[in-house]
């Protein structure tokens, strides 16, 4: 990572981690889960309110390392809006530059891209995967076609 990325790496994650964006959950949540990396001492709940198939508001609460707080924080400011196919495809490019399978492409990614630098420290990705492997579960799990009734609990785990 050349020293231009680290530096807004370090001032993104440092922000987000002092003022997480969506520290709360939204009003008239249908989809929820819990994370849990028990390797950091991560843990989070998000909830989603789903609407056919968009992300219309979504916030989380939990405890964490910095990188994952950012994580969640900057995730939620992105998928908010968006389709469960688009966060399908965003998450996938997001996992596969975090696990170093993959370059950043800054046109997908976004903010994101200063998540990169993660895959030099893999003990790092669970951290930086944990909320949207518990957003995945909450929006998937609903077992319902109506999701405006449906509130589901899910435990994710990364270890």
């Amino acid at each position: 990572m050349n020293g231009d990325l680290r530096e807004l790496y370090q001032e993104v994650i440092l922000d987000h981690a002092k003022a997480p964006r969506n520290f709360r959950f939204p009003e008239g949540a249908n989809c929820s889960a819990e994370g849990d990396n028990p390797l950091c001492g991560d843990n989070l709940t998000v909830k989603v309110v789903l609407k056919e198939d968009t992300i219309v508001d979504i916030g989380f609460q939990g405890s964490g390392c910095a990188i994952s707080q950012a994580a969640a924080s900057t995730m939620t400011e992105i998928v908010k809006g968006m389709n469960t196919a688009a966060v399908d495809t965003l998450f996938s490019h997001y996992h596969d530059v975090v696990m170093g399978k993959a370059e950043a492409d800054d046109e997908v990614l976004g903010k994101l891209t200063v998540f990169a630098g993660v895959c030099d420290f893999p003990m790092r990705v669970k951290c930086a995967t944990l909320a949207w492997h518990t957003m995945q579960h909450a929006i998937r799990d609903t077992g319902d076609s109506d999701t405006d009734s449906m509130l589901t609990d899910n435990m994710v785990t990364t270890e």
